[in-house]
């Protein structure tokens, strides 16, 4: 049985309800049952914005996350605010680019992703959300790697389509960082 109780924070624009919906939106690709609830504030311009994600073999009973079995945080409010909501065991991501601090938890796992240097690297600060979402997929194996490079292949189409090998390199970085 899978269960994958997902929180997703960072600051408004940071990608992170898009990282998010992807998992949710892949999830359902691969016939388990999902739930994606965003959490948009007044924390929505600059501030922190959140959402969390179930992917589930079983049916969901409520769409509500108090513990998570992962939470990836973009930004340190972020880290702040939810490293206590991880389960025993559970794994943190943080965006080590802008998050100074270490996980002080000894009973999770944390994986530091550099996603706005990896980003830097690649040519465009708007893909430092795919390199954490292939952090993501590399450190837990949730879910097929070939299964979000064909939503990325789908995302970006027409004018857009010049945008897919870079998310895909992204996504791919990502990856690597997790092993």
């Amino acid at each position: 049985m899978m269960n994958r109780e997902i929180i997703l924070s960072g600051f408004g624009g940071q990608g992170v309800m898009s990282i998010g919906k992807n998992l949710a939106e892949a999830g359902v690709v691969e016939g388990l049952e999902v739930s994606w609830v965003p959490s948009y504030g007044p924390e929505m311009r600059g501030g922190t914005a959140n959402c969390t994600v179930i992917l589930s073999s079983e049916r969901i009973g409520a769409p509500l996350v108090e513990t998570a079995t992962e939470i990836i945080v973009m930004n340190r409010p972020s880290l702040l605010k939810f490293e206590s909501a991880v389960k025993p065991g559970g794994t943190v991501f943080v965006n080590s680019s802008i998050v100074p601090d270490k996980v002080s938890r000894t009973d999770v796992r944390a994986v530091y992703v550099p996603c706005d240097q990896i980003a830097a690297e690649l040519g465009n600060p708007k893909v430092s959300n795919m390199v954490m979402l292939g952090a993501y997929i590399g450190a837990t194996g949730a879910l097929k790697v070939e299964t979000i490079q064909e939503m990325i292949r789908e995302m970006f189409t027409g004018k857009k389509a010049k945008l897919v090998p870079l998310n895909l390199e992204a996504l791919q970085r990502g990856i690597e960082c997790a092993k």
